[in-house]
């Protein structure tokens, strides 16, 4: 069956490709795994310059990529030339950082010497969804490039000439063959190879259907795994916020990348004191916005990704005001052609509606006001997901003091959930396990070896 590139803007189909045969993702494979034989060898200089040149590239096309991205997946122009920003950042960062991070860990043994010397592990398979498909793909493969791993991407299939596009910088950055290579094949046959005893370890950004089948399949190959998946985040607003701060920010952190963002804020709790004046103001700004074409930079919110993710969205909301949700503003799909939902937001949500703890992944926000603070809390906590969650308040240390009571793995006060290079981005709970970015993304796929040194008289 053909992987297909399509416009949401359009539902046109642009290109078709056709998938890997076996015999060709057999010999990716080989390959991977003959480079990493090498590439393991080679130094953090040598790896690091390859990262250099992987940035410069990204950026000296940075407008054919960002709009290659646009019309593959919907995301704005402006959003998309800012994550071809963000995705050469991360390659830059880690070049520029990770032998530090990695340098030997002296031990303080009560004889003798010790340390613990990080070395890579091997070939990794890396799946990647379609949402960012430039940065979700520079976070995983740059530290793990750097540490001297290979990597094996299989991309979403929504944007299969952004995964081309990818693999094609690295083969025009001088990057030896089989140090990353691109896959396109389905995700099934992706599980598949998890079995492979070549493939180390396996990192999945993307929903938790697909999260559990590799995880299945990493634990029954003993395989280390990391999982980034969905999120429910809160955007809690105290009584003391500056509203119309916590306003401005809301639109954004819920219409960001047209919705479709797993950190993107999500769930809107506001105490009883203020919600009157927030929701008022929050629902004029989400009215206002700018529908239409992405690739016209006057554009605030673009399509979905898929017709069947603007379907999906569609069926939630038609589902939640069936079991008693109100809808305060839109409801509905766009009336025009593409993949294009209204600006929604749903009150009224009660613990039994399936919108109270389902992902809604597009331009539609869950409204609930709270007497205080406790349950504020109590609300943001009552979810599966624990990717992570916004806090406003005047007051940075009560922030602090309710940040602490979040179970999530990610906590911004005065700001929505977001990311870059020198920040630990995971979750918790359902939102799935490990860690990317910052010095913690660059020590999940890594080997680390004890190398302890004992005179020839020390006792046992």
């Amino acid at each position: 069956m053909p992987i297909q590139s399509v416009n949401p803007a359009t539902n046109k189909i642009v290109k078709s490709f056709d998938e890997m045969t076996d015999e060709n993702l057999e010999i990716a494979v080989a390959n991977s795994k003959l480079a990493s034989e090498n590439w393991k060898k080679s130094s953090y200089k040598e790896r690091g310059n390859l990262l250099k040149k992987v940035a410069v590239l990204m950026r000296s096309k940075k407008t054919e990529l960002s709009k290659l991205i646009t019309l593959e997946m919907g995301k704005i122009i402006a959003q998309a030339e800012g994550e071809i920003d963000l995705s050469a950042d991360i390659f830059d960062y880690y070049a520029d950082n990770a032998e530090a991070f990695l340098q030997d860990k002296p031990l303080g043994p009560k004889l003798g010497k010790a340390f613990i010397r990080h070395s890579p592990i091997g070939v990794l398979l890396g799946v990647q969804p379609w949402n960012f498909p430039f940065y979700q793909v520079a976070r995983f493969a740059a530290p793990n490039i750097m540490i001297g791993n290979t990597i094996l991407l299989k991309h979403a299939s929504l944007v299969p000439q952004c995964g081309i596009a990818i693999e094609n910088l690295f083969i025009e950055a001088g990057a030896p063959k089989g140090v990353y290579t691109n896959l396109l094949i389905s995700g099934k046959r992706a599980s598949a190879i998890v079995s492979d005893e070549r493939i180390k370890g396996v990192s999945l950004t993307g929903s938790e259907e697909a999260g559990s089948k590799i995880a299945e399949q990493a634990g029954k190959y003993l395989k280390k795994s990391v999982l980034e998946l969905g999120g429910n985040d809160a955007f809690i607003i105290l009584e003391d916020a500056n509203i119309d701060k916590a306003v401005e920010w809301a639109v954004v952190g819920r219409i960001n990348n047209n919705g479709e963002c797993c950190v993107a804020s999500k769930r809107f709790i506001a105490v009883e004191k203020i919600a009157d004046e927030f929701l008022e103001k929050f629902t004029k700004k989400m009215k206002n916005l700018v529908i239409g074409d992405p690739m016209d930079p006057k554009t605030e919110l673009g399509p979905l990704s898929s017709e069947d993710a603007a379907k999906k969205i569609a069926d939630q909301v038609k589902r939640a005001i069936d079991a008693g949700a109100t809808a305060l503003l839109g409801g509905k799909r766009s009336d025009r052609d593409g993949a294009f939902m209204d600006p929604t937001i749903l009150t009224d949500l009660k613990p039994e509606n399936p919108a109270y703890s389902e992902e809604l992944f597009g331009p539609v926000a869950s409204f609930y006001r709270v007497k205080n603070e406790e349950d504020a809390i109590k609300l943001a906590n009552d979810s599966s997901f624990g990717l992570g969650c916004s806090i406003f308040t005047e007051d940075v240390e009560k922030g602090k003091i309710v940040a602490d009571q979040i179970d999530a793995g990610m906590v911004f006060i005065n700001h929505p959930t977001w990311t870059q290079p020198d920040l630990p981005f995971g979750g918790t709970k359902g939102s799935g396990y490990g860690r990317e970015l910052s010095e913690l993304g660059i020590d999940e796929f890594v080997n680390k070896k004890l190398i302890r040194i004992s005179g020839l008289n020390d006792p046992m």
